[in-house]
């Protein structure tokens, strides 16, 4: 029996969350052993493809790819960027990476973009029998997630299609603002590596608002207050995504806070060099 990760944007609600996890025992041959953990997203395409191929990171370095399923579910909400991704709507299809790990769920926008040079084949799953509801991950998908989990892939007659029904993402975006305010960005090092030294100012807009940061080799170079860009802790160890943050020191009765200078920017904003 496989794990499985859940990424979506409704994974901070308690109740959902179970009964998600009990339509997928219920569908489980061994429901006593389900091992299912979530991390939670938020209404963006792009913030949950951050997040996806970051899980998928860390499970091939560290954890056990061949016995890891990956469930991800968040389509668009709104109209934004987001909606100019040429996906065939949001239909459900089960991805296998080229190291074994699984991930599927509904093809919305940029959920796989940023995964999509790790697939090794997509697949259209035929085999859901649409409901009318209003939690398909709990009606619908479950039965899928169950299936993959009990390694029954094999049996559930998948049609292997093209890759192209993947988009890239193009541009530059904010993929994740975590617990301390820092922001993971899209942008990989060598976007700008060899066009700017360490030290060097730079121009970004976030959230339409422009502010200069200063390139540095870590979060940790820098003095109180000033705004820096550097290689992250995500992403690939050789060429990891770019963080932009803000020197500050915490015992201080007023902080600096990176989120107020670019006005409370959300997962998902282009960036703008």
């Amino acid at each position: 029996m496989k794990k499985l990760i859940v990424i979506t944007d409704w994974a901070d609600d308690s109740l959902t969350r179970q009964e998600f996890r009990s339509a997928v025992e219920g569908f489980l041959q061994q429901p006593e052993l389900a091992n299912i953990n979530y991390v939670s997203s938020t209404p963006s395409t792009i913030h949950t493809g951050y997040l996806l191929a970051q899980v998928v990171e860390i499970e091939e370095q560290y954890g056990r790819p061949l016995k890891t399923i990956i469930f991800q579910n968040t389509v668009i909400h709104s109209s934004n960027q987001e909606d100019s991704s040429q996906t065939k709507g949001d239909n459900f299809i089960v991805i296998k990476l080229k190291t074994g790990i699984y991930v599927c769920g509904p093809n919305a926008g940029y959920d796989f973009s940023l995964i999509k040079p790790k697939i090794d084949e997509i697949f259209v799953y035929q085999g859901l029998i649409d409901k009318d509801t209003h939690f398909r991950s709990r009606d619908l998908y479950s039965r899928v997630c169950a299936h993959l989990i009990d390694e029954m892939e094999d049996e559930m007659g998948l049609e292997e299609t093209h890759m192209n029904i993947v988009p890239y993402l193009k541009g530059f975006y904010i993929g994740h603002i975590d617990n301390y305010g820092n922001i993971k960005t899209t942008i990989i090092h060598e976007d700008i590596k060899g066009k700017y030294e360490f030290g060097n100012e730079i121009e970004v807009e976030i959230n339409k608002v422009k502010k200069k940061v200063t390139y540095v080799p870590s979060l940790f170079v820098g003095s109180t207050g000033q705004l820096v860009i550097y290689p992250g802790s995500s992403g690939s160890k050789d060429n990891p995504y770019l963080e932009i943050s803000v020197w500050r020191c915490f015992d201080e009765e007023k902080c600096d806070d990176i989120l107020a200078k670019f006005n409370y920017p959300r997962p998902g904003m282009e960036i703008k060099f």
